[in-house]
């Protein structure tokens, strides 16, 4: 697998007053894609629940490279980019792709795992979560932290 993938499709309520894609709607569907990703991964809600952990982040960031419009036909690729060895943190990579594909937009996070119970970065990073982000396809910038 190069990339966890997904065709986007896009509301009325998802434009701004220029009729494009408004900046924060970007950042909803990378987070409904990365909650998507890991639930078929096993990291489901009652998982998370049940061991008191969770994914956190550090930083989401866009860069806006092309508009998207209501009728557009997107694809967003969902890589990780970075990771440490123990999977504690890492970085996740969407890149929105139109249907000549050119790049839009991308969209990268930066993340770990947080204890709930805690609430503070969990330590050691729980088994499941290790298993669940290493099966993450990489970039192929891909950097070991």
């Amino acid at each position: 697998m190069t990339a966890f993938s997904k065709e986007l499709s896009f509301r009325w309520s998802d434009l701004d007053p220029n009729f494009h894609v408004r900046h924060s709607a970007y950042y909803d569907f990378g987070a409904q894609h990365r909650i998507e990703i890991l639930e078929s991964l096993g990291l489901t809600m009652k998982v998370l629940r049940s061991q008191n952990f969770g994914p956190i982040l550090f930083r989401e960031e866009c860069i806006f490279r092309k508009e998207i419009l209501l009728s557009d036909k997107i694809v967003m690729h969902t890589k990780i980019s970075k990771m440490k060895p123990d999977a504690s943190r890492w970085s996740i990579v969407h890149e929105f792709l139109n249907d000549e594909n050119k790049l839009c937009a991308i969209i990268t996070v930066d993340g770990a795992w947080m204890d709930t119970k805690l609430r503070k970065i969990a330590n050691p990073t729980p088994e499941i979560a290790v298993d669940a982000i290493r099966n993450f396809p990489k970039t192929n910038d891909f950097l070991e932290l």
